[in-house]
């Protein structure tokens, strides 16, 4: 038994964690009440990745819808040192539109991206649900640091076990 929650202990703490999802801000790839695990070791950080990380000190519920997260689940936009920006609908990535096939086609951006470089050692990051996501363009990019792990799989989802690879 002792043997058992040792396991458990350190697999949480280094390995694997479940975090619940609360909002509506990673819709379609992520639903609100889903549970997901991420990986905390090992993990590589690129484009399109979905994270967890510390909620930054820009972050303000009041313009947030309120809540108040200790952990937020976006995707990987920017990567350091690469320069983006928004035109419409469209994220320029170095100049070069950004693919985004996780994304229904039109999906709307919501607010702009003012052209910018990601500074060394962080990351811009959004959710798929532009119009409603409190993301990198509210409140500055995520520090590598504050990253918790890169999501991999949905275990449960609409009130039930279910196995979704992201």
């Amino acid at each position: 038994m002792a043997a058992s929650l040792l396991i458990a202990i350190v697999l949480r703490l280094f390995i694997v964690q479940t975090f619940f999802v609360p909002s509506g801000s990673m819709i379609p790839t992520l639903q609100p009440g889903d549970r997901i695990l991420v990986q905390k070791i090992g993990y590589t950080v690129g484009e399109g990745s979905v994270i967890v990380f510390k909620t930054p000190p820009g972050y303000r519920p009041s313009e947030c819808g309120g809540s108040v997260e200790s952990d937020l689940v976006k995707r990987v936009i920017g990567l350091p040192g690469e320069r983006i920006r928004s035109v419409g609908n469209t994220i320029f990535i170095n100049g070069k539109p950004l693919a985004e096939p996780y994304l229904p086609k039109g999906t709307p951006l919501g607010a702009p991206i003012p052209p910018q470089t990601v500074p060394p050692g962080e990351y811009f990051v959004m959710g798929d649900n532009r119009d409603i996501s409190c993301d990198s363009r509210v409140w500055g990019d995520v520090p590598a640091s504050d990253i918790v792990g890169t999501v991999f799989l949905i275990i449960w989802r609409g009130g039930h076990p279910a196995f979704h690879v992201i």
